[in-house]
């Protein structure tokens, strides 16, 4: 049996989605910026998707931007806001009335597309405040409001966190922000704008911008059944931003390259399916959830659950065993067809602890033996069965290999 349980690090295409696809190829190939007929097709391609997406997200679509993945649409949004706010302070614009550089906000559990941009920033001198995370992973939202500073022009917080599935506060924040913004303007202060990594939340929970108070939001189609190499990043009308990739006039200006049609067209159907589905596959998967939850700490000694289900999204489950090694976990699982991870996949081949379970208190030793489960659409009850009955038999040899200083 081959079980599919690693849907966080990416999902596999619907087949809805690579049939529209296809014309797209061969058949609708223009430029979009070409004036011919094939080149306005794919215009009308794209601003049909743009439309679209706009609907699902609750935004206009002009703040619809296409990216090639998230991680370009979070350097926007992060490099974007602040280097537009320093550019301002350069020129000693009224707007910005201090003369020190731009401070941001974040969480120590970001994903790394965060956590290096804003470690890239640091070098420049840009000021940054990592917030901490409780046992469950979730921050507080008074943490953000004692952290604001007269400087501080950005706060990037993640909706759900991609290692442990726990869920920040998001529309508590945007609240808190907009009544410090409503204040700050009286004060002639900088508007703090507010982004959020919004990666594993769109396929179960709600991504309205305006419910959840976001200037920026960051999406990438690989993780709810579109092709890798799209994304999108929500811009509200009027935020301060600079692009980050120039050339031509593309994205209104935001994100210059040729459109990748084809993927767009992807990305708008496969939204529209999650978005369609969103209650109902929510309800399937968090039943599965539950239940590898529940036959692991009931079958295995050892195995710590980190975060609770009441904050956490309905397809990541982590765990940790005290004894193994998660790394040799993972590749034993592999050996009997089941794809899981240690930590996150973009991390999963470095061999420090996870800096996710490190923030939410996990002692090093015992975070190194981490398993993320993340489930999906296609998984089963009878997948379910098959791994814990893998698991059980993995785990107890793997103790008796385990090196004596990890017991």
């Amino acid at each position: 049996m081959k079980v599919y349980f690693d849907n966080a690090a990416t999902t596999k295409v619907e087949n809805e989605v690579k049939k529209l696809m296809q014309p797209y190829f061969d058949k609708i190939y223009g430029n979009a910026s070409s004036l011919h007929f094939l080149g306005q097709q794919s215009r009308q391609a794209i601003e049909e998707a743009r439309e679209k997406i706009a609907g699902f997200l609750g935004a206009r679509r002009e703040e619809i931007i296409f990216t090639s993945c998230a991680t370009e649409s979070n350097n926007l949004a992060i490099k974007g806001v602040v280097f537009a706010y320093d550019f301002l302070r350069k020129q000693k614009n009224p707007k910005y009335s201090f003369a020190e550089k731009p401070h941001i906000i974040t969480s120590s559990i970001e994903h790394h597309a965060v956590l290096h941009t804003t470690e890239y920033l640091e070098k420049f001198g840009f000021q940054v405040t990592y917030l901490p995370v409780d046992k469950d992973g979730v921050i507080k939202v008074e943490d953000v409001e004692k952290n604001i500073k007269k400087n501080t022009v950005l706060v990037s917080i993640m909706y759900v966190n991609n290692e442990i599935g726990s869920i920040q506060p998001i529309k508590e924040i945007g609240q808190l922000l907009k009544k410090i913004n409503e204040k700050r303007d009286k004060e002639k202060l900088p508007k703090i704008y507010f982004h959020t990594d919004a990666v594993q939340a769109f396929l179960y929970l709600d991504c309205n911008v305006q419910e959840l108070g976001v200037d920026l939001l960051s999406l990438t189609g690989h993780k709810f059944h579109a092709p890798k190499g799209i994304g999108l990043l929500y811009i509200k009308k009027g935020t301060l931003i600079l692009p980050q990739q120039t050339g031509g006039g593309h994205e209104f200006g935001l994100r210059a390259g040729t459109e990748n049609i084809p993927y767009i067209v992807g990305l708008a159907k496969a939204m529209e399916i999650a978005f369609e589905n969103r209650e109902k596959e929510a309800l399937k998967i968090k039943k599965l959830q539950r239940m590898v939850v529940d036959e692991v700490l009931n079958n295995i000694e050892d195995v710590v659950l980190i975060g609770s289900l009441t904050k956490k999204a309905p397809h990541i489950v982590s765990f940790c065993f005290k004894n193994i090694e998660g790394e040799s976990l993972v590749l034993m699982l592999s050996q009997k067809g089941i794809a899981t991870s240690s930590g996150s996949a973009c991390t999963s081949g470095k061999l420090e602890p996870s800096h996710v379970l490190l923030a939410c208190g996990v002692p090093p030793q015992i975070a190194h033996g981490s398993l993320r489960i993340s489930l999906g659409k296609y998984n089963t009850e009878k997948e379910v069965k098959y791994f814990i009955e893998v698991l059980k038999k993995t785990v107890k040899k793997l103790e008796k290999i385990s090196p004596k200083e990890l017991l």
